[in-house]
């Protein structure tokens, strides 16, 4: 049995990394690219870049730490500090960067609801706060176990590590010094009922609401342009400009719903599964747990992404160095052929 446990615990954490190491690099890489593309460009340095600045170095190290998210379902053996640490600072990553997208679109949405006091509002005069909101409450959350709010005494956990068939609540499951190391001992029940329906449900149905109000008042003003268009042109139907716009309108509404669909739909099937075998309190293939957490998280980190991508202000620098690059493997191999003949 110490055997066959010790082998699924490997193969676990070698499909997690196979699952995880392609994608935090893509997430990583393409940060970086968007980053630079930001700090190239003086005409960005403004107070609502900085925002997103900001949610991309949180995206950066939410994909750093992607790895490790999948691995807190692992049972393993750590010593209680880095049992600790393999859990808060995973769950701190993610925290800060949901708070950074929640800033980064109620900043956006206040520009297009309310753009008279866009630049009165606190968050830009104010700067180092906002950063401190949206930083500080999700580092003293996922601190919390480590101040006490834990079952690490609670239970008697036989069975979670491997091959241990009679572990005390405060035996250690080898002799130098190593503890069972699982979610549950670090995370009480309450602790990830109030995360997930206290924060991270609410922000991610903020974020929601604020992008369909968006795209509810940009169909308002859409039908004011074409009523003013047709008054002008005296005629009663549409026009090639109006349908152009139309179609450009349907465009951006599919994009926002596909967008929705693959980044935030995986994420909240993986929470709500793992909600509803917390509270049955059932064993579930390890398997189907890392892929779900895998693509869930994953699928949710690509969201600063589209939105840095489809900025052309944000890959212009990066596109630059591309066309040159390509300008001179051209002029090299044009130089190799003359020389040939």
């Amino acid at each position: 049995m110490e055997g066959n446990d010790s082998l699924a615990l490997v193969s676990g954490e070698r499909l997690i990394y196979a699952i995880t190491i392609p994608l935090s690099t893509s997430i990583i890489l393409a940060n970086l690219v968007i980053i630079l593309g930001i700090a190239c460009n003086r005409q960005l340095h403004n107070t609502p870049n900085y925002f997103f600045l900001s949610l991309l170095v949180a995206d950066l190290c939410t994909g750093l730490a992607l790895p490790f998210i999948p691995l807190m379902g692992v049972n393993r053996e750590l010593s209680l500090n880095s049992c600790m640490v393999a859990h808060i600072f995973p769950n701190f990553l993610f925290l800060a960067f949901l708070f950074n997208l929640v800033m980064v679109h109620y900043e956006r949405y206040i520009c297009i609801v309310n753009p008279l006091h866009y630049n009165n509002l606190w968050m830009h005069r104010s700067f180092p706060v906002a950063l401190l909101v949206v930083w500080a409450p999700p580092l003293l959350y996922a601190s919390l176990p480590a101040f006490g709010w834990n079952n690490w005494t609670g239970q008697d956990w036989n069975g979670c590590c491997a091959g241990s068939e009679k572990v005390t609540p405060l035996s250690n499951c080898s002799a130098n010094g190593t503890a069972c190391c699982s979610y549950r001992r670090v995370f009480p029940n309450a602790f990830i009922y109030l995360e997930v329906y206290g924060l991270v449900l609410p922000a991610i149905l903020t974020i929601a609401c604020m992008t369909g109000r968006v795209l509810w008042i940009t169909r308002g003003q859409l039908k004011d342009i074409c009523r003013l268009h047709r008054s002008v042109e005296r005629g009663s139907q549409a026009s090639d400009h109006e349908q152009r716009l139309n179609l450009r309108y349907t465009r951006c509404v599919v994009a926002v719903s596909l967008t929705f669909l693959a980044c935030w739909v995986p994420y909240l099937i993986y929470m709500h599964v793992c909600i509803a075998f917390l509270i049955s309190d059932t064993k579930w293939s390890s398997t189907t747990h890392i892929v779900l957490s895998c693509t869930g998280i994953g699928s949710m980190a690509v969201v600063p992404l589209v939105l840095g991508l489809a900025n052309k202000q944000y890959t212009e620098p990066a596109y630059k160095l591309l066309q040159k690059l390509r300008d001179r493997w051209r002029r090299r191999t044009q130089g190799s052929e003359e020389v040939a003949v």
